[in-house]
Formats: C-alpha cells, structure tokens, sequence
C-alpha cells in the first residue's frame, strides 16, 4: 500500500482529524491513537453502536491503535514526545494554543523531529479574532454563508445532511499532510499545517460566489444556477410521493428530455440561463412528473440521455446496484458494514482493517516498546 511504513500519531477527536488519519490508515500508514483515560474519544459513545463500539466512532478510527495518554502527567507527555520522534505526521484538534501549553505543540515536537508533518485543526484557525471560539460544524456552515444558501422551500435555512465543515476539512487536511510528505523527500524537512474548518468551508464556496464577487450582493438562491434557479436542476415530486432530481443543464440534457415530451417550445427559455423566465418548464415539468410512479420514469428516463436520479433513503443508497458494483459497501467478519475508502488505486489499493481499537487496547503494547527504546515503525 502507498503508506505503508508511515506513522501517525493522532491526537484529534471526533470527525474532521479521525477521518483524516483514517484515510491514511485504509492506505497502509500506522495511525497511533492517543486519547485521554476515562472516556477516551467522545465519539466512541456518538449514535448507536453495533458492536464494540457506535458505528460513528469505527467510521472514523478503523485500523488504529488506541494509546491511553494523560498529557497533564509528566510521564505520559514525555511518553508522548519519545513517541513523536518516530512520527512522520502528528494531527491534532486541540483549541490553539493547547497543544503548546501541555508540552507538544509543534515547536516542542519539531525541535526533536524536524522531519513530522504536524496539522492543527481547529474551527477558526492558530490566529485571527476568532481565534479561541468553539465551534462545530453547524456553526462554520452559518457563519461562512453556507448554510445562507441552503434553503428548505419555505425559505428558511435547513441543516444540511452531511457535515459538510468537517468532511471537507478533513480532505483538505489530507491533502496538505500529502503536499507536505511529497516536498519532505526532497527537504527532509516536514511542515506546520494550520487547518481552519473556516476557512476550508469558504473555499469550498467557488461556484456560487459569483453575484458576491461581481456585485457584492447576497445570491438570490432560488434564482442561481445550481440552487433552484434552472428547471433542469431542481427536485420533483412523483406520483407516489417519492422525489427524482435532474441534474444536468446542458443544452443536450434539456433537448432529450423536452423532445420525448413533446415541449420544444420550452427549450429557449433554458437557453437564457437560470432565473424566474424559467417557471413555465418548472411548472411543465412538476406536473408531467407527478402524473406516474417514481420507477415509472425511473424506467424511462434510463432510455434517454439525462441527468437524473431518485432521491434515496440512506438504506436505498447502501443497495444501490452502482456501488454495491463498486465494492463500495465492506462487510467484516462479524457481519457489520463499513464505507469502503474512495481513493482506489489500481496497482496499490487500500486494505481498510475493519475493526476500530478498544479503548487503551495498545497502551501496554506501545508503553513497553517506548521504555525499551523498541518503538519503531510497524
């Protein structure tokens, strides 16, 4: 695997830093989890379990080994920093300035490991007025203006199913940890990586910022290209009560379907672009569409070329013929289910452990080594 002989140590809980590291598990690195004693990782008791532990948890730590560490002991910090000098990538999701005030900051670490790759991730970043505010997901998709965008039909914002601050964060993180690891084989350096959810989740702002950018002025959602604004990306009703989406605005997509339905007259008003001129196809196609079942025109739209898709359940989603194709659905030996990685190479690919560490389940192992000076690299 790509990472093989990489070492980890992961300081972070809950989402953003977990799924990180366990990118870099799934590829073959050894990702050391520290937590505290006690509880541990508060994901661990997040949603229902179905097994060892809640599935949130082994959706984000799978493949790891769990170290109990309390840094405000002596012992355990200095246990931690030996640790370190071995380590190729440190992440860490402490409040700023924590990490540095418990011994392990990135100053601490690097002056004994030059070569680590260290991330801090937090919601607002190492510097900046907002500097030591906490913050989760919900409250970075409010505050960088995603969520201003994301609006149910009555208007109002509606949280989005996802996480999204926290998901693209991580992929972020991930591919600065790979930058970083790529311009060390020339330095032998590593590199300090300050990882704002902020500012992650503005980046991820790049399609929809054009009336901000152009004319300072807030998106009128309903009216913009890929939030309600085009009759050919939009949600529709069936007759059954489900929902299908199209998805796809070019002009090829918008001749197929509005030709099978006898309206070539409507295709001009696609034509112009996003905006209230295209109510006319809205209310064609909201009609047309409820007029037969969800599989009906799942049926039928199969035949032509356009972007479509019925709105799944989550259960549906885990069924769906594509992925299970894919492998994308992993089963272990006790029965239960796990994301496969969505990074496939061909000639390496990832051999995912599906089985998340107990609670302190390394700590003698990797106490014992760190003592007898034995703690290299797996």
């Amino acid at each position: 695997m790509k990472l093989a002989g990489l070492r980890v140590v992961d300081l972070s809980w809950f989402l953003p830093g977990p799924y990180l590291t366990m990118a870099l598990a799934d590829h073959g690195a050894e990702v050391i989890k520290v937590e505290p004693p006690g509880e541990g990782d508060p994901g661990r008791r997040i949603g229902p379990p179905d097994g060892r532990t809640s599935v949130f948890f082994r959706n984000t730590n799978r493949g790891k080994k769990s170290l109990v560490l309390d840094l405000k002991q002596e012992v355990d910090r200095d246990a931690l920093l030996h640790l370190c000098d071995t380590a190729d990538v440190m992440v860490e999701s402490f409040r700023p300035g924590v990490a540095a005030r418990l011994g392990v900051g990135y100053a601490q670490v690097s002056a004994r490991n030059p070569g680590v790759v260290y991330v801090s991730i937090s919601a607002f970043g190492q510097d900046g007025p907002y500097r030591g505010r906490p913050a989760h997901d919900l409250a970075l998709e409010a505050v960088s203006g995603v969520l201003g965008l994301t609006l149910g039909e009555d208007g109002r914002p509606a949280i989005p199913g996802i996480p999204t601050a926290d998901i693209i964060s991580a992929l972020q993180g991930l591919s600065g940890v790979l930058m970083a690891l790529l311009r060390r084989t020339s330095t032998g350096r590593g590199d300090y990586l300050d990882l704002a959810m902020h500012d992650a989740l503005v980046a991820a702002c790049a399609n929809v910022v054009g009336p901000t950018f152009a004319a300072d002025r807030q998106p009128i959602v309903k009216q913009e290209r890929t939030t309600g604004g085009s009759a050919f990306y939009r949600i529709y009703y069936t007759r059954d009560g489900r929902q299908l989406v199209l998805a796809g605005q070019e002009e090829k997509f918008v001749h197929a379907l509005l030709r099978a339905l006898g309206r070539p007259d409507l295709e001009a008003l696609c034509a112009r672009g996003p905006g209230t001129h295209q109510q006319p196809v809205v209310d064609f196609l909201q009609e047309t569409f409820r007029q037969r079942d969800l599989q009906d025109w799942l049926d039928w739209l199969g035949g032509l070329d356009v972007c479509f898709a019925p709105v799944n359940t989550l259960p549906e989603a885990f069924r769906d013929p594509n992925l299970l194709a894919r492998g994308m659905v992993l089963t272990d030996e006790t029965g239960r289910r796990h994301i496969a990685p969505a990074i496939r190479f061909r000639e390496e690919p990832p051999q995912p452990r599906l089985r998340e560490p107990l609670l302190g389940e390394h700590t003698e192992e990797l106490r014992s080594a760190l003592a007898t000076g034995t703690a290299s690299r797996r």
